[in-house]
Order: C-alpha cells, then structure tokens, then sequence
C-alpha cells in the first residue's frame, strides 16, 4: 500500500485537530456561538497578518479574494499598476481587464523579482494609477517578491497597494502595517493549514476611504457589505462554519507555536530544499526564492509528466508540476504549514529514486546529504 504524501504549494496538510472539527455535528450560522468563532478567527488572522485593519472572510477561493481587492477600489475606466511575472500575477491583470481597468504592467520575466525603484518610476509616469497589485510568493515559478520595498515606493504615491498573500502568508514575513499594504488578499488552504474554500481581504483605513468614494461594482465581493457585518461580528453572506471551525484549530496551532517561530522553521526547511535539489544537479527558477515552496527544473530529457506520474505512483509523494511557459520542465516543493523535516528528507529520497529509475546519474542519498547538512545546521 502506498502512502499519500501531498507536498504540493496547495492544497497543504491539515493538522488533526482542524480535521476533527470538521467531524462535529453542523450548527446554524446565525448564532451567539457562531459569533464567538468568527471573533477567535479574526483575532488569529489579524495576528498571522500582523495587521490591526479589519478582515472580510470570504467562502471562495483566493482569486475571490483578488477579485474583491480589484472591485471595490478601482473604478471601471480608471487604472492600475500590475507587477506581474508569472501565472498568479497575471490573474491581477486578467481581473482587472474584466472589470474595465486599464492595466500598466511592469513585466519580469518568469523567475525574476521586481524592483522597488522601477516601480516608483511607473507611478511617476503613471500618476492617476489608482492602485499597485503585486504578489508576496508567487506560487507558480517560487519567487518571494520585495513587498516591504515595493510597499515603500507605493506609500510616496496616492496609489494604494495590493497583494496577493494566497501561499505567502503564513509561511513568510509579511507586516501588513508596517510594509504600508492596503489590500492583502489570503487563501485558507496554504499556509494557514485549512481546506480550500476560504478567503480574506484585510484592509487599510485608506483603502475604506476609497471604497467608500466609489459606486459599488460587485455584489458577492463588495467589500462594504463585509464592513457592515464585521460590527457584530458577521458575514454578510452564508459562511461556511465547518471551515472556520478548522480554520480557528490551525490558527491556534499556528500560535502557539508563535508565527516568528513558524517563519523561521519554514526559512530552515526552504533553505534544506534547495540545497537537496542543487545537489541533484537541478537549477532553481527564482533568483529570489520564496520560504513557501522551491520549483526547480527537472534534468533535460526527463518528461515531468512521467516524472510527476511516476514519483506519485510508486511513493505517494504529490508535487505540482509547471504552468505556462514552465509546463513539463519544473516540479514545485511546498515547505510550508504542518510539512516537516521528514517531509523533505523523505521527498527528496524519493526524487532521487525516481530520477534514476528513469535513467538519470544521480548519487543516491546526494540530495538528501545536502538537505540534511543544512537541518543540523540550524540545530
């Protein structure tokens, strides 16, 4: 019997606890306790966030979430700033031509970070630009971007400053406050160690100012509907309550732990990755690697189809494969959440079976060495 491993930068392990709350009989939204649930995880969010801004909690998926911080601050006709480098930056443009926007994109090549400076320079050239979206990890080519940079040169504008935090929140320094993010947009079932299907837009006094200046674009991902039942606090629409319960179990685990502490045990294993797939001969995509997950290119002449096919039939270890350009020449590695040291060591033992097994010269355990020279490092 082969055991499942999901090591992929989303979904991500759930810890028991959150599972089991899952378990308990359902009960009706609309209740004193339900408000009580709703209030722990709020607190939990806006600790993980390091923010003091109210948080919308959304039943969708993250992109609900970066649909919200487009809708209901830029108007239809007006403009915005994307910063985009790979396949999730690209939905902030996507998103934005949906609701009429004018997009100005600052574009890097996939792998590449942007830079604060190149940034200031298009919102002096582009003053009228309402809003900059930008992403913390983005998931697709795993990159951690300069958010406390960028932030820095957006803060100098009248432009607010948006960031999809979807799989780097949690996994990641972030400072919402002190980075001057306005909008940060989170997904439940990365970092945060939840199933899918929750999402949070935190969001800055400025930004409430101008969601108040502006007609309504959205119904569902209005975010001054959110505001209006934050007072109680509540969800303007049907929450999903066995989720929130998990989520509020995974929050409380991610506090006791401390989110300092979980930063920097994700940062050891991070750095474990990617000395583990360099010493299998493997170059990494992001010249500024993300904490939340490493993608490396696979060794030419390995099909990544048969590869990932392959690697998850005979171990059970589940990796994401490449997107866009990156199709059928990367894996990407989660090291985020409740994944462990054995999680990588193990993982990494099991790409270096497959790649010989597909007819790779690889020094079996040479990627696991490296990996673990680094974990007895940090002891």
């Amino acid at each position: 019997m082969v055991r499942h491993r999901l090591m992929t930068p989303g979904p991500t392990p759930i810890p028991e606890a959150a599972r089991l709350e899952m378990a308990k009989t359902l009960e009706h939204h609309r209740t004193p306790g339900f408000r009580r649930l709703l209030a722990e995880v709020l607190e939990g969010l806006k600790y993980v966030f390091d923010t003091t801004s109210d948080i919308a909690v959304l039943s969708s998926s993250g992109t609900g979430a970066m649909e919200t911080c487009v809708a209901s601050v830029v108007p239809r006709g007006g403009k915005a700033i994307v910063l985009d480098s790979g396949k999730f930056a690209e939905r902030w443009a996507d998103i934005c031509e949906a609701y009429g926007i004018k997009v100005v994109r600052y574009e890097e090549p996939w792998g590449k970070s942007f830079e604060a400076d190149e940034v200031a320079r298009l919102l002096a050239e582009h003053a009228d630009a309402a809003a900059v979206y930008a992403t913390l990890s983005e998931t697709s080519t795993g990159v951690g971007h300069d958010i406390e940079g960028i932030g820095r040169a957006v803060a100098a504008s009248g432009a607010l400053f948006a960031v999809d935090g979807i799989s780097g929140v949690g996994a990641m320094e972030c400072h919402m406050d002190d980075w001057g993010i306005d909008l940060l947009a989170v997904g439940s079932q990365k970092a945060l160690m939840s199933p899918p299907g929750l999402a949070f837009v935190a969001v800055s006094e400025a930004a409430w100012q101008r969601i108040e200046s502006i007609e309504r674009q959205a119904f569902y991902f209005d975010l001054a509907a959110y505001r209006k039942a934050l007072a109680g606090p509540d969800t303007p629409w049907t929450p999903s309550r066995p989720l929130l319960s998990a989520l509020a179990a995974s929050l409380r685990q991610i506090r006791e732990e401390s989110i300092e502490n979980v930063w920097r045990r994700t940062a050891t294993l991070a750095r474990a990755t990617r000395a583990g797939v360099a010493a299998l001969g493997m170059e990494l995509v992001a010249e500024r690697p993300s904490e939340a997950l490493t993608a490396a290119f696979l060794p030419d002449g390995v099909d990544a189809k048969a590869f990932l096919a392959r690697l998850e039939g005979r171990f059970g270890v589940k990796l994401a494969g490449g997107q866009g350009p990156f199709s059928g020449k990367i894996i990407r590695i989660a090291h985020m959440g409740q994944i462990d040291e054995l999680d990588i060591l193990s993982t990494l033992s099991a790409i270096e079976l497959v790649l010989a097994e597909m007819g790779q010269s690889v020094k079996l355990g040479s990627g696991v060495a490296a990996a673990g020279s680094v974990l007895l490092e940090e002891e």
